[in-house]
């Protein structure tokens, strides 16, 4: 079958479901309120990649290094005294995405309905803020401000405009004389719409912590985490996995979410590996944080082929994403690509979303099986570009080759369904800029 008739094919089925999933108001003011918060995001994602320098201090001798290295130890040094400080504008972008898309989203429904653009984002971030956010004794918890926040700020974003539009629609609202100033209308016919939220979805997170002692992100968080204790192996490795990549199809952080099982368990079986190594033997144990690494290679979804397709794009939009996105990518961080294509109910790009890290794993661990590459027995520093920890959590050249390969994976997988996309896209900006 050649490729064109494959492409043909996905465009036939996905196309349809695409464009009805596109056009539908809600998902559209998802999918526009995350693309007004990528600016922040791709800013936000390199200065954590300036506070975490591609280096393991524990594997260089000082005494010996070159100057480059040298040089990485100096940055390596002057990162982690200066951690707080390197990582701020990290926390005030990337780290209040919950807060900012809770106010986009809000801000683009409402303008889908005609309504008040501005005063139902402010809404959506009061209410937001309430519920994820409570202050206590002059302090307010960061917790659930950032990516861990975001399925209950698509929540509330969506749901607060909703409260307001059915008290509009009641026509519980003041009609003014044209000679009253439009912000005092505007804040008298914003105090009900406010208040309404309030007690309906504030009022639902006072009922959930009365019984349950948790909020409501705390109790969606609960509820999503699985009491998976198998994944000891490969089968219950690629459940967790892609468990975790619906989760961000759904917008909800999944890496954040299955992290404490997939880290811990690479951490463990690691050591066990180093021990090995330390007693003069190989090291063995093939579910190590290696595993883990490959499951996020370029970033949940293995989407470092999707970034290097959309760098070369013909469609402007992924075109200027793509190249925003290769350097966070490389290191690991791709929420540019997972918001800004969007990938997020985007079924076009789900299904290679969640089919290539479950590739790459399995490859990876056979690949260990058989003696292609050494399993990994050292723990390799956070946010290093993904060649720079294959070679850290081995010391084998041959592992950076095979995720270089892996690479040529993703993009392989990814192209045809990236192609249907692309073509789709083109369409759209053609008919917006004949429009315009």
């Amino acid at each position: 079958m050649s490729s064109n008739t494959i492409l043909e094919k996905l465009d036939k089925v996905l196309s349809p479901i695409g464009a009805k999933i596109g056009n539908q108001r809600h998902l559209k003011s998802i999918s526009a309120g995350m693309m007004m918060t990528l600016p922040l995001i791709v800013i936000g994602s390199i200065f954590l990649i300036l506070a975490n320098p591609p280096i393991n201090p524990d594997l260089v001798d000082p005494s010996s290094a070159n100057v480059f290295m040298k040089f990485l130890l100096s940055w390596k040094e002057f990162a982690v005294e200066n951690y707080a400080v390197i990582t701020t504008p990290y926390d005030m972008t990337m780290g209040l995405i919950g807060v900012l898309t809770a106010f986009s989203i809000a801000y683009c429904l409402a303008s889908e309905y005609k309504m008040n653009k501005s005063m139902n984002g402010l809404i959506a971030t009061s209410i937001f803020f309430m519920i994820c956010a409570p202050s206590s004794e002059g302090s307010m918890p960061m917790s659930f401000l950032g990516a861990d926040g975001l399925f209950v700020a698509i929540l509330i974003g969506l749901l607060s405009v909703e409260i307001s539009r059915f008290v509009e629609s009641k026509g519980l609202q003041v009609k003014f004389p044209d000679t009253v100033p439009p912000a005092v209308a505007t804040f008298v016919n914003s105090m009900l719409p406010l208040l309404t939220n309030i007690i309906v979805l504030y009022g639902i997170n006072i009922l959930i912590v009365a019984n349950f002692g948790m909020n409501i992100p705390q109790a969606v968080m609960q509820g999503l985490t699985p009491a998976l204790s198998i994944v000891d192996n490969l089968w219950g490795f690629l459940a967790l996995i892609t468990f975790g990549n619906i989760l961000w199809i759904l917008g909800v952080n999944g890496t954040s979410i299955i992290f404490p099982i997939a880290f811990a368990l690479g951490i463990a079986n690691t050591g066990v590996n180093a021990d090995l190594v330390a007693k003069g033997l190989e090291p063995t144990n093939f579910m190590n944080l290696q595993m883990f690494r490959i499951a996020i290679l370029g970033g949940a979804g293995n989407t470092i082929g999707l970034t290097l397709l959309m760098a070369k794009s013909k469609s402007v939009h992924l075109k200027s994403v793509g190249r925003l996105a290769v350097v966070p990518g490389i290191c690991g961080i791709n929420e540019p690509v997972i918001f800004g294509s969007p990938i997020v109910f985007n079924p076009m790009l789900a299904i290679p979303f969640i089919i290539t890290p479950i590739v790459s794993v399995t490859l990876t661990y056979f690949a260990q099986v058989f003696g292609f590459i050494t399993p990994g027995f050292m723990v390799d520093p956070s946010f290093t570009p993904f060649f720079v920890q294959a070679y850290l959590s081995s010391m084998d050249f041959k592992n950076v080759l095979f995720v270089l390969g892996l690479v040529a994976v993703s993009v392989a997988i990814y192209y045809p369904f990236f192609k249907v996309y692309e073509k789709n896209m083109l369409k759209q900006e053609e008919s917006v800029s004949s429009v315009a």
